[in-house]
């Protein structure tokens, strides 16, 4: 980028950004003169994609600022009056925002709520910080025709960002994520009020309890052994680590109403932006679990549960014969969650005559067994809880009768009511706290659950993979690895041969024995390749929708035969480490 662009867009970016903090910073790199940390912020404007918004935090048009917050929102109204003219005509358009414990999380919620209110658009704002689930439950509880959540997950804490919703409490999906795509690339003004004319007119409403409450009772009216839980509530030692973030609201709330002992972990319980005692809130890495593990052990938990900043996702690890911890992926505790909700349901006589549970394409193949076992359907969808809602929404008025009772995903998100349509960290918490009251109650651990749906289903084994590509060369370093995997995909990996292949980009199934042969694939299309081996193993390929990262999964199975559960371990740990080390040459790790 020639530097005179640069500084005539860092010059502009300065003119209308009305935050002084962030102003200030670009004008302190134009002194410095700093052309490559100005290029960054500056080669383009921080994306607006499928999802909404996500990225550092700083001034410039490429981070997550004021000014990228309020454009954003604007062209979120735009799209709204014109996707909904009655109702705009009427003046009855009305929104819910929320956000997390990040920094500017507030700050950024509020500007949203503003622009909203200016824009003639109801808006209800949280009073204080609240997790993603409630955001969606909200929309669907006050019947909003959209809602945004400020938050960057489980990011590392330079990162914040904004995602939106539509009328159903889901992530937008097609037309809505495009329509708004497009009312915010073409934001040349911003209708702005400020916050007491907003709350005078009525147009900004904020709420608290009037939400919490019938959320937290919706979360207790999924469970299904109240009556085990008061039995032997005292039986289980729960140790809890909201990371930071927004969970401990309502995880220690529910499951303290419910005469649970949970032990917070003390240094992790205040919400923080800055998350001092972790580098990355994700319940998904051993390291951000340290803590609560080394409290597990302290105290000698059943289970230790992690919830990340904005408590959609949920972590877990119990203790193994020895008292030694054990972290359970994503992929296990979805596969002991599918197992508890079908068997529970079977044993009290309420199983539906259809049922099914929903995961993505990257999920374990164990759940499909699971189901079946049950005589459920596993439905597939793309990767993303806005997939699993968008199917979880079409069954409900498709006709063909199925009752979805679950969705899952193997990054640690799970879904278990209808009422909301996001993952759900804190209704996950509350489940897993019964399941493993339930299988102590049968003289099981949760792991010994998960022996047992191995002997029965397989053992099975997920690996991932991820490399990050930061920078303006990034995105086109991403797409030079897809294009190369689909012009020459390979033919084998890990020494096993590949027998087909999945482009969910072109919707087709390719087949490299049969260079002729194609068969279309049923799935929205996305950029996504998923390699299908002889041996049943399926490696897949896709570049992150939020960060700068391409990411690769690979899911295997061997049967457990006369050899024992041991042998099938090792045999899957073997073709993993194989299949990595394909991928890794590839990516230059």
């Amino acid at each position: 980028m020639e530097k005179q662009d640069i500084i005539n867009r860092a010059k502009d970016y300065i003119q209308h950004e009305q935050d002084a903090h962030f102003r200030a910073e670009v004008e302190e790199l134009l002194k410095k003169e700093d052309w490559k940390e100005l290029e960054d912020r500056f080669y383009r404007d921080l994306e607006f994609g499928t999802g909404g918004l996500r990225g550092v935090i700083g001034g410039g048009y490429n981070r997550m600022n004021t000014l990228v917050v309020k454009r954003a929102t604007q062209g979120l109204a735009n799209y709204l009056k014109k996707a909904l003219l009655e109702k705009a005509a009427k003046g009855t358009l009305s929104a819910v925002i929320a956000y997390d414990s990040r920094r500017y999380s507030p700050e950024f919620a509020e500007a949203t709520a503003l622009i909203l209110a200016a824009n003639g658009i109801t808006t209800y704002l949280f009073s204080s910080l609240r997790p993603t689930p409630e955001l969606s439950f909200a929309i669907r509880t006050l019947k909003c025709n959209t809602g945004v959540v400020v938050t960057a997950s489980h990011n590392p804490p330079q990162y914040n960002g904004y995602k939106a919703y539509w009328n159903d409490g889901s992530q937008v999906i097609e037309p809505h994520d495009v329509g708004i795509i497009d009312e915010v690339n073409k934001v040349t003004t911003i209708t702005e009020m400020g916050r007491e004319e907003a709350l005078k007119k009525g147009l900004l409403k904020i709420i608290d309890k009037e939400i919490d409450e019938p959320y937290a009772a919706m979360v207790k009216g999924h469970l299904f052994r109240p009556e085990l839980i008061k039995e032997k509530a005292k039986e289980v030692k729960i140790v809890y680590t909201p990371l930071h973030g927004t969970g401990a609201l309502h995880v220690e709330g529910v499951l303290g109403s419910l005469g649970l002992e949970v032990i917070t972990v003390p240094e992790q319980k205040k919400p923080d932006g800055n998350f001092p005692t972790v580098s990355y809130p994700n319940p998904e890495e051993a390291a951000a679990l340290k803590m609560a593990l080394e409290l597990g052990s302290k105290v000698k938990a059943d289970v230790v549960m992690a919830t990340d900043p904005d408590a959609d996702r949920l972590g877990i690890a119990v203790p193994d014969a020895n008292g030694n911890f054990v972290l359970i992926t994503g992929n296990q505790l979805g596969t002991l969650l599918a197992d508890y909700i079908f068997l529970s349901l079977k044993e009290k006589g309420k199983l539906p005559a259809k049922p099914a549970m929903i995961n993505s394409i990257v999920t374990t193949g164990m759940q499909k067994r699971v189901a079946a076992s049950y005589g459920a359907e596993c439905f597939e969808c793309l990767t993303g809880f806005k997939w699993i809602a968008d199917v979880w929404r079409k069954s409900e008025t498709d006709g063909r009768g199925y009752t979805v009772l679950f969705g899952t995903e193997e990054s640690y998100g799970f879904l278990i009511e209808p009422e909301v349509r996001d993952k759900d960290g804190v209704s996950a918490a509350a489940l897993t706290a019964e399941m493993t009251l339930y299988w102590r109650s049968k003289g099981k651990s949760l792991l010994d659950r998960l022996n047992d749906l191995y002997l029965q289903h397989g053992y099975w084994q997920e690996i991932g993979i991820s490399k990050y590509f930061q920078g303006p060369q990034g995105p086109s370093i991403m797409a030079g690895i897809m294009a190369e995997y689909r012009k020459n995909p390979p033919k084998t990996l890990g020494g096993i041969k590949v027998s087909k292949v999945r482009d969910i980009q072109e919707s087709v199934w390719k087949y490299p024995d049969q260079p002729g042969k194609t068969d279309p694939v049923d799935l929205p299309k996305s950029n996504v390749l998923q390699f299908f081996l002889e041996d049943g193993t399926i490696v897949s390929a896709r570049p992150s929708g939020t960060e700068p990262k391409i990411k690769f999964y690979a899911t295997c199975c061997a049967e457990v035969g006369k050899d024992g559960l041991e042998a099938a371990k090792k045999a899957v740990a073997g073709k993993l480490a194989a299949i990595e080390k394909d991928l890794r040459a590839v990516i230059g790790d």
